[in-house]
């Protein structure tokens, strides 16, 4: 399990990638199709055509981390955050744990849940 922090934003690009690339690759789609900056700290993640493989870029402490999942059978259920008419998505760390678990966003529900209000002493 890969626990990552709210103020942490997963951006997902919704066009197929060629994931030959690696870090410079990969952090230069970041910046010209996602348009964030790749040194953010903020979690880049990456399918190909066939979506049986993901790569993932995440700067953390000084350096790039690029981790890699290609399965041996089926494909990632990645129809919920695919979109025509956006360059990526912002998910949660749940759904992308879902995706990478094989678990169809789209045939899921999420249930409400409590939240407390901010104060508004800071």
């Amino acid at each position: 399990m890969w626990l990552i922090p709210e103020s942490v934003k997963i951006f997902v690009s919704t066009s197929p990638t060629d994931l030959r690339k690696s870090w410079n690759g990969l952090s230069n789609l970041a910046e010209s199709v996602i348009l964030q900056d790749p040194l953010s700290g903020h979690v880049f993640v990456f399918f190909n055509r066939s979506r049986d493989r993901v790569k993932i870029l995440w700067w953390h402490r000084g350096g790039f981390n690029l981790f890699c999942r290609r399965l041996e059978k089926g494909r990632f259920a990645t129809q919920a955050i695919f979109s025509k008419d956006q360059d990526c998505r912002i998910v949660s760390g749940v759904e992308l744990a879902m995706i990478l678990e094989g678990i169809d966003l789209t045939t899921t529900r999420k249930r409400a849940r409590w939240t407390p209000k901010q104060s508004r002493l800071l």
